[in-house]
C-alpha cells in the first residue's frame, strides 16, 4: 500500500484503477493546422471525441482532409476542411474569413483552441540545404505559425488554449535535418513569448516536441529495421511512438485540467535518448 500526503491508504487496486476521463469540450471551437493526416489527423479525431466542433486546415491534399472530417461526422463529431497554405499570409486571411463565416452560422463567438501543426519534413545537412528547401521550411513552420496565431488570438476566448508543435529535435539538432531542427527551435522561442503575452486573458500557450513517431515523414526511415531498432533501443519505454500518444498530451494541454500549465516545452518521446540498449 501507498502513504498518500494526508495519511491516508490507498491499496494497490485503487492505484491501478483507469484514469478519469478529460472533462467534455463540447461547444468548444478548434483550428488543427495540418490535420489532414498524421498526428495532425490524430489530434482533431481526438478533440472531436470529446466534443469540439474542429476546423481541420490543409494545404494541398482535400481528400485527406475530407477523409477526416467523414471519420469524425461518422462517429457523431463535426468538423470542417479548409484549404489553406499556411506559409502564404493571403490565403491564412481567407481561411479566418471562412472561419468567421463558419462560427457565425453556429452562434459560436470564437475559437477555443488552436494547434499550430502544419509542417513539412527536410533532411540534408547546411552544404545539402538548398535555398528553396530552407525558405518552405521556414515558410510552413515559423512563418506559418506566426501568422496563423497572429489571427487566432483576435479570435480566441478567454480560457483559450494554443499548442505549437515542436520536435525533440530542437534541443536534440542533428546535421542532417538542419533547417527543420532551427525552425522546431524558433517555433519554442515563440511558445513561450505568446505565454507571457496571453496570460493576462487565462490562454495558455505550450509546445508539445514528439520524439520519433510513426508519420509520413518518418515511415522512410522506420522502415528499415535497423533504423527502427536503434531507435527503440534509445528510447526509454522501448518502442517507437504512436500518433494516437501525441494526441493524447494534446487532449490534457486543452483541457480545463491543464489551466495552470503554460509556457512549457512538453516532450512526448517515451524517454528517447535516456537509455542506451544494445541489439
Amino acid at each position: 500500500m501507498t502513504k498518500t500526503s494526508n495519511n491516508q491508504l490507498r491499496t494497490e487496486e485503487q492505484l491501478a484503477s483507469p484514469a478519469q476521463p478529460l472533462a467534455s469540450l463540447a461547444g468548444k471551437t478548434a483550428l488543427v493546422t495540418g490535420g489532414g493526416r498524421g498526428i495532425g489527423k490524430a489530434m482533431a479525431e481526438r478533440l472531436a471525441s470529446l466534443g469540439a466542433i474542429v476546423f481541420i486546415n490543409y494545404a494541398q491534399d482535400h481528400n485527406a482532409a475530407q477523409s477526416v472530417v467523414d471519420a469524425i461526422a461518422a462517429k457523431g463529431g463535426r468538423a470542417i476542411a479548409l484549404k489553406a497554405d499556411v506559409g502564404d499570409t493571403q490565403a491564412v486571411q481567407a481561411m479566418f474569413a471562412a472561419i468567421d463565416r463558419e462560427l457565425t452560422a453556429n452562434g459560436a463567438s470564437g475559437l477555443d483552441i488552436l494547434i499550430n501543426n502544419a509542417g513539412v519534413g527536410a533532411f540534408g545537412d547546411v552544404e545539402a540545404t538548398d535555398e528553396a528547401t530552407f525558405d518552405q521550411v521556414f515558410d510552413t513552420h515559423v512563418k506559418g505559425a506566426f501568422f496563423v496565431t497572429r489571427e487566432a488570438v483576435t479570435r480566441l476566448r478567454n480560457g483559450g488554449r494554443i499548442i505549437t508543435m515542436s520536435s525533440g529535435l530542437a534541443r536534440r539538432p542533428q546535421p542532417g535535418v538542419i533547417a527543420y531542427a532551427m525552425a522546431k527551435a524558433a517555433l519554442e522561442t515563440f511558445t513561450v513569448a505568446l505565454a507571457q503575452q496571453l496570460g493576462e486573458r487565462a490562454i495558455t500557450a505550450n509546445a508539445i516536441a514528439p520524439g520519433w513517431t510513426e508519420t509520413d515523414i518518418n515511415r522512410a526511415y522506420l522502415r528499415d529495421a535497423a533504423n527502427a531498432q536503434a531507435v527503440i533501443n534509445e528510447t526509454a519505454l522501448g518502442r517507437i511512438g504512436q500518433v494516437d500518444d501525441i494526441a493524447a498530451v494534446a487532449a490534457f494541454l486543452v483541457s480545463a485540467e491543464a489551466g495552470w500549465v503554460t509556457g512549457q516545452i512538453i516532450e512526448a518521446s517515451g524517454g528517447f535518448g535516456l537509455v542506451r540498449r544494445s541489439g
